[in-house]
């Protein structure tokens, strides 16, 4: 895939930087958001919302692998019918603590909005993610954000769909991620902007499919020990060479952090 961004003549990092650049962005930093953005899992997080912070037994026996969405829709018409409301949502997702480093991260990336394109491709829901990217401040630093739609109806009811369909059979029936990500850089490509390099921030197994198409000058950032990063390595052992991406893998963000400044020192 074309990325060619090279002499662009974008200042070093060190100087001057936040200031608007009228040329297209270098590199494209995506993030999942359950347990990367966000230091849990939110759909697991809502259940704080319940009546005694549980869910029924029989409601919980219902979930089947692959259909984590369907299972999630039966959950929120459970605590609707609870009479659990938007402002309990809202509440419960405000306060989902960050993960470690993620608020450096994004102040250090707020700095050098000029380098970076950042999109967000998660299997949670657009309001969770709006509602915790909106408290912390930083929901304007990305372009677009992927997840599965939700809305409140009329009775209050708290609303869950799929985002797409898809062919993968390594996915979860609702999402694909892989699929966002190629089809994102194609339109990006359509409207010439192509990036130099292509950065992924992870955690979960849903990850792994769409770190397979990055490229040998991209980078995939797995969270150290979690599904994403001992798939990584389970594909290496089996099939050495065949992940072409450099893998970084994080405990804090900050570890991120200082990956790409040292990435962009060099292009100074």
């Amino acid at each position: 895939m074309k990325r060619c961004c090279e002499g662009v003549g974008l200042p070093c990092l060190f100087k001057g930087v936040g200031m608007a650049s009228p040329r297209a962005p270098r590199y494209l930093l995506v993030f999942d958001f359950d347990e990367t953005i966000i230091n849990e899992n939110s759909d697991d997080s809502i259940i704080r919302a319940a009546p005694g912070q549980v869910l029924p037994e029989q409601l919980r026996q219902t979930f089947q692998e692959g259909f984590y969405n369907e299972y999630m829709q039966r959950v929120l018409a459970y605590l609707g019918d609870q009479g659990v409301k938007m402002g309990d949502f809202k509440t419960v997702y405000e306060n989902i603590p960050l993960s470690p480093g993620m608020q450096e991260l994004f102040q250090w990336l707020s700095k050098n909005q000029e380098l970076f394109e950042l999109i967000l491709i998660s299997d949670a829901n657009m309001f969770g993610i709006e509602c915790k990217l909106r408290a912390s401040g930083f929901h304007s630093l990305f372009r677009k954000i992927f997840s599965n739609p939700s809305s409140f109806d009329k009775r209050g009811y708290f609303t869950l769909g799929p985002y797409h369909s898809h062919k993968c059979l390594e996915c979860p029936a609702n999402m694909c991620k892989r699929k966002i990500l190629t089809e994102y850089l194609a339109e990006r490509a359509q409207e010439e902007v192509e990036f130099e390099r292509v950065f992924y921030v992870g955690d979960g197994a849903n990850d792994f499919c769409p770190s397979g198409t990055l490229t040998a000058s991209d980078v995939a950032f797995p969270r150290k020990g979690y599904p994403m990063h001992q798939m990584i390595q389970e594909m290496e052992k089996k099939q050495p060479g065949a992940f072409q991406a450099t893998v970084v893998p994080w405990e804090s963000a900050v570890d991120v952090a200082r990956y790409l400044q040292e990435i962009l020192k060099k292009k100074c």
